[in-house]
């Protein structure tokens, strides 16, 4: 049986890529699920030091499977059990990749709508060839996209994920770059190196270090000023107890390139 997500690890970047392109690559439960399970791994596998997220096919992610959801209408409840548990199970996943420890990058090829713009949104990093297009289209069907909401209005200003929820129109890259959906536009043929330049930036990085921003980063976003500068205040203070603050400092002021240990 062909694997929903084909993982690869190289020199602490771990490529994941979702392989189901005969459905457009689209969050069913079981590609739900596999995702879960790979970013659950990668938790906990310190080889790991960013993680990026691809997909094989002519789309990145077309969203939650539909046919699915139409299918689950013949059950007792008309679906109603089923709904929750999918839009459930694909909330996890959202904020397990904001809470996970490691950077994740998503390598954007092709149409990403609905859930699937949501999952671009949830990850750090965004880097999408020229011939993407992103949308949350779901109010063209009578199904407002809520839950892609969240991550899309934690992103982007609240007019532009408005203009893109009420309208449900697909926009370009070059326009998804302007509004800060993603980080960068590159050529279909120079994307791999994009993705790779960045990815392999953030693995020289201190492990240590990267975890304890990312972490403080979404803590903050949540928090008033005041209680985030009181907030930051103390991470910054404790990260600079850590041995790779004392290593870093102090190979800066010796102009040497530091030795880090991850601690």
């Amino acid at each position: 049986m062909t694997s929903l997500v084909l993982t690869n690890l190289d020199s602490g970047v771990l490529h994941l890529t979702m392989n189901s392109p005969q459905n457009r690559n689209a969050l069913s439960v079981e590609m739900v699920s596999a995702l879960c399970n790979v970013f659950r791994d990668a938790k906990n596998n310190k080889q790991v030091r960013v993680i990026v997220l691809a997909a094989n096919g002519s789309a990145f992610c077309a969203g939650h499977d539909l046919k699915q959801m139409a299918d689950a209408r013949a059950h007792e409840d008309g679906g109603n059990a089923y709904f929750h548990e999918v839009m459930g199970d694909s909330a996890k996943l959202m904020q397990a990749i904001v809470n996970h420890p490691r950077p994740v990058i998503a390598d954007v090829r092709g149409v990403a709508s609905a859930a699937g713009c949501q999952l671009v949104a949830s990850c750090d990093l965004a880097i999408a060839s020229e011939n993407s297009r992103f949308a949350t289209p779901g109010v063209n069907i009578g199904l407002f996209c809520s839950t892609p909401m969240v991550a899309l209005s934690r992103n982007i200003s609240h007019k532009h994920a408005m203009e893109m929820l009420l309208t449900g129109d697909m926009i370009s890259a070059h326009r998804a770059e302007q509004i800060g959906l993603i980080n960068q536009v590159v050529a279909e043929n120079k994307i791999d190196r994009a993705v790779n330049l960045m990815a392999e930036k953030i693995a020289s990085k201190s492990m240590m270090t990267i975890e304890t921003g990312k972490s403080a980063f979404y803590t903050q976003a949540q928090m008033d000023l005041g209680e985030a500068y009181r907030y930051t205040v103390d991470v910054m203070a404790e990260n600079m107890m850590k041995n790779d603050a004392c290593e870093g400092t102090t190979a800066f002021v010796e102009k040497r390139k530091p030795k880090w240990t991850d601690s």
